[in-house]
């Protein structure tokens, strides 16, 4: 492995964007302590992806110290010395090495996140959010802290072709084509689930709107979620949602980009 080697200019575009994509987490409270992932693919054949080195708080993260591994946990390039965490790799390299599409993998240890993933009944279609993936959540059973290299077959046959994945008494996976689509996902997967919780804690009877209207959200939904210019329903921009994030953490501390 050699730590000097130099990424190409899309590799290194990729990497200031997942930086930033953890200071976000970071920012709105997402991260626990130095747990937890997002991985992005780089281009190429090989399907390496990049992940954040064990033990730093995601406000540490650079675009400079993400590491570089390939699917059969090899440091590709970064530090020697600097590990990554074996969870986060058999969570990650399931997905990368099973969907093409999904360039972008994004876990989260959230309260709300945990807490759902805890009921039986799973993500319910009671609120906006939770409509735009009725019937598209996946669900994986707990099997203990990931590092059995033969869990990834069961993610990966669990996840299938949806892209939002209940981790059951674990957290929440999203997938997307881009960083800022797996981010946009993420924000409203775990808004779902913070007005989730909130509605039970009423005790009063939840309101499931008609099936039409469930699969009439759905599909609208899914147009907030283009990535691809002027096809988004609301925006010319792919998920401008992440863009405006990337300027304030920018604001806040541009050190992610170095």
């Amino acid at each position: 492995m050699n730590s000097t080697i130099s990424p190409s200019t899309e590799e290194w575009e990729l990497r200031v964007q997942l930086a930033a994509a953890y200071r976000i987490i970071e920012h709105l409270g997402w991260s626990e302590l130095i747990w937890t992932h997002t991985t992005v693919r780089v281009p190429g054949p090989e399907h390496h992806f990049l992940i954040n080195p064990y033990g730093l708080r995601f406000d540490e993260i650079r675009a400079s110290n993400l590491l570089k591994i390939d699917l059969n946990g090899n440091l590709v390039a970064g530090q020697p010395e600097q590990a990554f965490n074996p969870a986060g790799f058999v969570i990650h390299s399931a997905i990368h090495m099973a969907r093409q599409d999904a360039r972008c993998v994004m876990h989260t240890h959230t309260t709300a996140g945990m807490a759902v993933a805890a009921l039986q009944c799973g993500l319910l279609p009671i609120s906006m959010y939770a409509l735009g993936f009725f019937e598209q959540v996946a669900y994986h059973d707990f099997e203990g802290p990931s590092t059995e290299i033969d869990e990834r077959q069961r993610i990966a046959k669990n996840l299938g072709t949806l892209d939002v994945m209940v981790m059951r008494n674990h957290g929440l996976l999203v997938c997307g084509e881009s960083i800022g689509q797996a981010f946009v996902r993420m924000y409203r997967v775990e808004r779902a689930c913070q007005i989730q919780l909130a509605a039970q804690a009423t005790g009063a009877d939840l309101i499931v709107p008609p099936r039409s209207v469930c699969e009439l959200s759905r599909e609208k939904s899914d147009s907030f979620l283009s990535i691809k210019e002027n096809e988004g329903w609301y925006s010319g921009i792919p998920n401008p949602e992440f863009d405006a994030m990337v300027r304030l953490i920018d604001r806040k501390d541009p050190s992610y980009k170095t």
